[in-house]
């Protein structure tokens, strides 16, 4: 146990995968953000708000995920960021769970993709992984600084998460087609 605490509290950890959550949270506020239309459809369909407060959580929403992506990137902010990408991630977790315990697994995610992705258990598996990994990230990396070399590191395990993540992202859109074909 001591053994995985000091690895999950190096510095090259942390960075990487405060840097990995950043790229996530960044890119899905930047979808948002380009098409508001189809993202306001997907906060309505949740049917969870009074219709008043769809546009204004549909406008804020991408902006406070935004905020949290970039908080990440810095270790002078990043305990900031952290909490409030928690907090985002705890809300709409729970949208998708709440909607799926109502047999509503049909709508769209709004995760801010390419393509659309149907709310499923994955999803929200997915979301309570990335709240896990954001824990991580807020921690204070212990034990040394960051050489030069180690920066090499970072940048290589941040591709190869962000890559994890995106097969990850691509097999939960496809696995409601996959089962549609098999029958």
């Amino acid at each position: 146990m001591e053994i995985l605490l000091a690895f999950l509290l190096d510095p090259v950890v942390t960075r990487a995968i405060g840097a990995t959550l950043s790229i996530v949270l960044l890119f899905g506020a930047l979808q948002k953000l380009r098409d508001p239309v189809v993202f306001a459809a997907a906060v309505e369909n949740y049917r969870l708000l009074p219709d008043a407060l769809v546009p204004i959580t549909a406008r804020g929403l991408p902006l406070l995920e935004l905020a949290a992506g970039l908080l990440l990137l810095f270790p002078e902010t990043c305990l900031l960021g952290g909490c409030l990408a928690l907090v985002l991630l705890a809300v709409v977790t729970s949208a998708v769970a709440i909607n799926l315990l109502r047999g509503n697994a049909s709508i769209d995610c709004g995760c801010g993709g390419v393509s659309s992705q149907p709310l499923s258990w994955a999803l929200v598996g997915r979301n309570a992984l990335l709240m896990v990994l954001v824990g991580v990230a807020m921690q204070e990396s212990v034990g040394r600084d960051l050489v030069w070399a180690d920066y090499f590191t970072v940048g290589g395990a941040v591709l190869a998460l962000v890559g994890l993540y995106v097969s990850a992202n691509q097999l939960m859109t496809n696995a409601p087609l996959a089962l549609a074909v098999r029958k």
